[in-house]
């Protein structure tokens, strides 16, 4: 079949029938080693060392969701990478944050990418928000072979749902279990600190840009206290990445918008190192 393909330059049958709205369940069927963890790994003997991606953040605001993360990826005690990306758009009302083994995170990704839009094209509608968190759940899931020899991805979803009108979030276990967080979201070694400064600083009225704020503030708290998390560099000018989901879609901000604000943050700390601090009452 395989010459076949090759001399008649087509695809075999079974690519162009229609079958289910699944590009996982099609992938598993015809080709299931492909599948990230359908992979056999060799026998190994201690810790895996491999590049990990540290924290990631979100918050919703009046009219959406921020979701930002720190660029810093680790393998054990060294500093992999000063600058990966750990958050991508999913499609245009949805992004992910990724945390964990940094390889295996950005193919899930891009294999959730692709998921969504197998979807559809073969259904000619979107997946529903909850939908795609439910999509995602079964993809992390599939990887448990391998998060249980060290190699987990743990992202964070989150999305503007069309049809409630407003900016949700969604946080997984290394099992697939998902959970809907309320208000702001953590993951990732820094998780506590960052979800710690956001619990003082989140209100349900905050603006685009305050939200914004809001997760690089927990960023920095987190860089604070986290070695594997990193802060803002200001001398490399490599600083978070932030992302909002709205009415309007997904849009990165900027490096000129993020500097800004990591400028105006920075300066703050100068004077206050802890940042700022909530009332007592």
């Amino acid at each position: 079949m395989e010459a076949n393909t090759r001399s008649t330059g087509r695809l075999p049958a079974a690519f162009l029938t229609p079958g289910s709205s699944s590009f996982m369940d099609f992938l598993g069927t015809h080709q299931p080693e492909l599948l990230p963890g359908n992979r056999p790994l060799p026998p190994v003997q201690g810790a895996i060392e491999a590049p990990h991606g540290t924290t990631i953040v979100a918050a919703t605001f009046a009219g959406g969701v921020a979701l930002a993360g720190d660029r810093r990826a680790t393998m054990g005690n060294v500093i992999a990478q000063r600058d990966i990306e750990k958050v991508f758009p999913a499609d245009e009302y949805s992004a992910v944050g990724i945390a964990g083994t940094a390889g295996l995170a950005v193919e899930m990704v891009k294999l959730f990418q692709l998921e969504l839009e197998h979807f559809e094209k073969v259904e000619g509608t979107v997946l529903s928000l909850e939908g795609k968190a439910n999509r995602l759940s079964t993809m992390i899931r599939g990887n448990l072979g391998m998060a249980m020899q060290g190699l987990a991805v743990v992202p964070l979803f989150a999305g503007y749902d069309v049809d409630r009108e407003k900016g949700r979030i969604f946080s997984y276990d290394v099992t697939g279990g998902r959970s809907e967080e309320r208000g702001f979201a953590a993951t990732g070694s820094g998780s506590t600190f960052a979800r710690g400064a956001l619990k003082k600083l989140y209100r349900e009225d905050l603006t685009e840009e305050q939200a914004a704020t809001a997760v690089i503030q927990a960023l920095y708290d987190a860089a604070d206290d986290d070695t594997a998390t990193g802060g803002p560099d200001l001398a490399r000018r490599i600083y978070p990445i932030v992302t909002v989901i709205t009415e309007d879609g997904f849009r990165k901000f900027t490096e000129d918008e993020v500097a800004d604000i990591v400028r105006a943050i920075h300066e703050r700390r100068l004077e206050e190192p802890d940042g700022p601090r909530a009332a007592l009452l």
